[in-house]
């Protein structure tokens, strides 16, 4: 699992869908080399030509002055090309360029550019029995796409692993169809078809991404049968398990093959109107980019819900102002309307607790899908450097009862609660188990009582315990242990210290270690996380809109097999676990079966817990009093999802 500046990131879902959400993942984390820049496009007469369109230079109404809005968000993008690696910054701006194909709300996806999502029930989404041949391209059995050989193991249509010899076998094949609404056009007024999603598609084709070439792989076929309707199809035995939420966004977002189809894949990366200037659907346009300074945007005449009054804002700018207190001074001057999330995490709070006291700003917070968790060490990679303090669930469970991580919620994010974590997916979603989890409240005298009973005792009364009688671990060993996480984020280090707070009153002893972000996350065997060398580690996970148990399966613990980059680094194994974890990501959504094994998923997970989850991270972002329409939601990871309804009031003669 590829592993971040800020955070872990597992399955980010955002508005472009599946496929979109890990080109972005990528982008942030790094994870792959672009392909050398080519300065220019083709001569002209064979370059792509920009696109034509009449900016909303004027409102709506001629009675009424623009609507403008200014945007102040931390880094400048680095490129608004979807292929290219889009920054954080990036994903911003394009929220307004692109619209969907599909958003979410309250973890449920929504359709935007379709007419419907795809389901069992209508049939949009289709499982078929198929014979396959000799050399015919499948999914194994585990996970990876073969040629159909002699040796192969696949699961065959009943769900059983054989051993392929000769001849034929019987396995499963999905198919998925997605019907696009008709209405829809590019701001130059262009319709835009199935064809420039299968454009999308042929062009992902030409970058060596690892993201985009999973997907790819397990694509027996992507194609437009109509004007407006597409279809996937996978390759036979593929079960899309990690990605079992997310099984019908198989498909990518368009692009324009009207204007970029001339060029070559590699000339977009550098082209303006890729690169600077990508022709979208979405509720605005880019009009200019002034390099270090701001990039402006207008509304798109051609919008597909012009017909709402949609967008309510007729020129959004977008500054690069890191600094949180100079972003807020700029909204207090009127210079700026909103400030983002990325300006303010991480950052200390105070000024922005009284700007709102003061009615300056108003913050706008909702729950997110990033979890804070401590990691529990319960298999290291080698015990030549540190002691198995975690491999009894019981202590496991006694650290729990010790933490008060209301306190941490509360003292961490003194702008806006963060919600107490009991699973690794937040209570509001549609497949928390609830009342099947395992509780484990604030109580260090029950905690005690199991670090007793696991054989973890202070006779000598120092304070801190010392092992009697615990396997694996010399008699007199003391309780001290070391917490590894990042640096340079103050909510993190409020959490560490409270954590060392509440274990010193339970007789832990616990020493906390700063990594930078590089360090912290590289893969085994030498990095500290993945390399499986830690007793306790801090750090927090970004989840997409399913219920991702298969972050602790045993086939995801770091190992030299698997590169030491998969996401189980505490060394979790539990058959039980496993298998109502497999059983979950087989399931399809829509089934009766999936919210069942998915919660007893969680049951397991919250009673052996190989991590304890703490909280779920608010996100915040600020505004002045006049802005209306901004609306934050765990299922969408980025602020302006909706910035079509963006709305700010304007005093009288502006």
């Amino acid at each position: 699992m590829a592993h971040g500046k800020w955070v872990v990131v597992v399955l980010v879902f955002l508005a472009f869908g599946a496929i979109m959400a890990v080109l972005l993942i990528a982008s942030d984390l790094d994870s792959w080399t672009l392909p050398t820049l080519v300065p220019s496009l083709p001569s002209p007469t064979q370059s792509a030509a920009a696109p034509t369109m009449v900016p909303a230079s004027t409102p709506t109404s001629p009675s009424l002055p623009l609507k403008e809005f200014t945007v102040c968000q931390a880094f400048e993008p680095n490129t608004l090309f979807i292929y290219g690696g889009p920054s954080r910054a990036a994903r911003n701006v394009l929220e307004a360029v692109y619209d969907g194909p599909i958003d979410s709300r309250a973890y449920q996806p929504q359709p935007v550019t379709l007419e419907k999502l795809p389901s069992l029930d209508d049939g949009d989404i289709a499982v078929y029995t198929v014979e396959v041949e000799e050399g015919n391209r499948v999914a194994d059995v585990n996970e990876g796409v073969v040629d159909l050989l002699p040796g192969a193991t696949v699961y065959n249509a009943a769900g059983q692993e054989v051993t392929f010899e000769s001849g034929v076998v019987t396995m499963t094949q999905m198919m998925v169809t997605f019907t696009l609404r008709s209405n829809v056009t590019w701001a130059d007024g262009h319709p835009l078809t199935a064809d420039d999603f299968l454009y999308s598609f042929e062009l992902a084709g030409e970058f060596d991404n690892p993201n985009l070439r999973f997907f790819r792989e397990r694509t027996a076929s992507y194609d437009a049968v109509g004007e407006y309707t597409l279809v996937w199809t996978s390759v036979p035995g593929y079960r899309d398990t990690a990605y079992s939420y997310l099984y019908f966004l198989n498909f990518y977002p368009p692009l324009p093959r009207h204007v970029w189809g001339v060029a070559q894949a590699d000339q977009l990366l550098s082209a303006e109107v890729a690169h600077r200037k990508p022709l979208g659907w979405g509720p605005f346009a880019v009009e200019k980019w002034v390099e270090g300074e701001r990039i402006t945007l207008v509304r798109n005449p051609h919008y597909f819900r012009a017909a709402e009054g949609l967008p309510h804002l007729d020129r959004v700018t977008f500054r690069f102002v890191p600094d949180l207190r100079q972003a807020l001074d700029m909204l207090a001057a009127g210079e700026c309307d909103l400030i983002t999330q990325d300006v303010v995490e991480g950052e200390e709070p105070s000024a922005l607790l009284e700007a709102a006291e003061a009615g300056v700003v108003q913050l706008i917070s909702s729950a997110s899908s990033e979890w804070e968790h401590l990691d529990f060490g319960i298999e290291s990679a080698t015990w030549d450097s540190r002691l198995n303090y975690f491999g009894d669930e019981r202590v496991r469970q006694a650290v729990a009862m010790c933490i008060d991580r209301e306190r941490i919620a509360d003292e961490t994010f003194s702008y806006g609660g963060a919600a107490i974590a009991h699973s690794y997916v937040a209570a509001e979603h549609p497949l928390y188990a609830g009342y099947q989890l395992y509780q484990w409240d604030y109580n260090p005298p029950g905690g005690s009582s199991l670090l007793d009973e696991a054989g973890w005792l202070d006779e000598n009364e120092d304070g801190i315990r010392e092992a009697h009688g615990v396997a694996g671990i010399y008699n007199g060993a003391p309780f001290t242990v070391t917490l590894f996480t990042t640096g340079d984020d103050t909510a993190r280090e409020r959490t560490a210290d409270i954590l060392v707070e509440n274990l010193a009153d339970c007789g832990i002893g616990l020493a906390v270690q700063y990594f930078p972000d590089e360090e912290f996350f590289a893969d085994g065997p030498d990095g500290p996380v993945l390399g499986r060398q830690f007793d306790l580690a801090l750090f927090s996970w970004l989840n997409g809109l399913g219920a991702p148990c298969w972050l602790y399966l045993s086939s995801e613990i770091p190992a030299p097999e698997n590169w030491w980059a998969t996401s189980n680094n505490p060394g979790y194994a539990s058959a039980e676990y496993d298998a109502a974890c497999y059983a979950a990501l087989d399931a399809l959504p829509g089934t009766d079966d999936y919210t069942l094994v998915h919660r007893e998923a969680q049951r397991i997970f919250s009673r052996d817990l190989p991590v304890l989850p703490l909280y779920f991270v608010p996100k915040v972002v600020a505004a002045r009093p006049e802005v209306d329409g901004v609306v934050l939601d765990p299922g969408e990871y980025l602020e302006l999802w909706n910035i079509e309804a963006f709305d700010v009031t304007q005093a009288a003669g502006q």
